[in-house]
């Protein structure tokens, strides 16, 4: 028996099983329980099954009817990642691991976000290109909204590139794998919910300056004249987005 991948899921069957190996031998933290996202046809699956905390969840019925076959004693919760209750599930940090849908890759990063003082690590397969995207450093065109929010809580290794031709289908783009590690900042230096406004207002609005950006924000009138206000979001770390949000009455 074989899984068929589906187009409406994003499934791509991750085939080669040295670049499997390497994607589980990136978790650093082993001593924590772990979470497989979307596990397919088990690839990852096989080499994580022994660990004494592990779960793997999945949507397709299909790979869950595999999955119970091939690997009787598997934890598996039938369902949508993004729905899942993690709070409910975890009451201790974890990790996350998996080749992600590309399709709801974003979302899953901010689920993550939403989680970040739980999930503490993920090691995962994503389009090359959203992979470049969190990786971004500032001052580099991919750097964005996603760049900020996540480098202001997580350290982001790009860890190496995947060709097409390793999946089945193969994708029409190339893939890679990334490390995200939880820093030491359990939080901010500022309010964090005003801190993710101005991180989406200025970049919903990136060819501007900050100040036209965030002309409509209650800044402080002594921090009108900063130059800061002069770059574009792009330009700033995630230590100025954090002074910016400071200076905001």
């Amino acid at each position: 028996m074989s899984v068929r991948p589906k187009k409406q899921l994003g499934q791509h069957f991750l085939n080669n099983e040295e670049i499997a190996l390497r994607i589980v031998q990136a978790i650093k933290t082993t001593d924590q329980p772990i979470l497989e996202i979307g596990p397919g046809m088990g690839v990852l699956t096989k080499h994580l099954i022994k660990h004494d905390h592990f779960s793997v969840v999945e949507i397709d019925t299909e790979s869950v009817i595999y999955l119970q076959r091939k690997f009787p004693d598997l934890s598996i919760i039938e369902g949508d990642f993004l729905q899942l209750p993690l709070e409910d599930i975890y009451s201790t940090p974890f990790t996350i691991i998996g080749n992600f849908p590309y399709n709801i890759s974003s979302q899953i990063l901010f689920k993550i976000l939403d989680h970040r003082n739980l999930c503490t690590e993920v090691v995962g397969m994503f389009q090359k290109e959203v992979a470049e995207r969190v990786a971004a450093p500032p001052g580099k065109k991919s750097y964005g909204i996603l760049s900020v929010l996540l480098q202001a809580y997580y350290d982001i290794e790009y860890l190496f590139t995947v060709d097409e031709n390793q999946f089945n289908p193969p994708p029409k783009v190339k893939s890679a794998v990334i490390r995200i590690t939880r820093n030491q900042d359990k939080k901010l230096n500022c309010d964090e919910q005003l801190f993710k406004t101005i991180v989406k207002t200025a970049f919903n609005q990136r060819r501007k300056t900050l100040r036209n950006s965030l002309k409509n924000m209650p800044l402080n009138p002594a921090f009108k004249d900063n130059p800061i206000l002069n770059l574009r979001p792009e330009q700033l770390s995630v230590q100025q987005f954090e002074f910016i949000t400071l200076h905001i009455n």
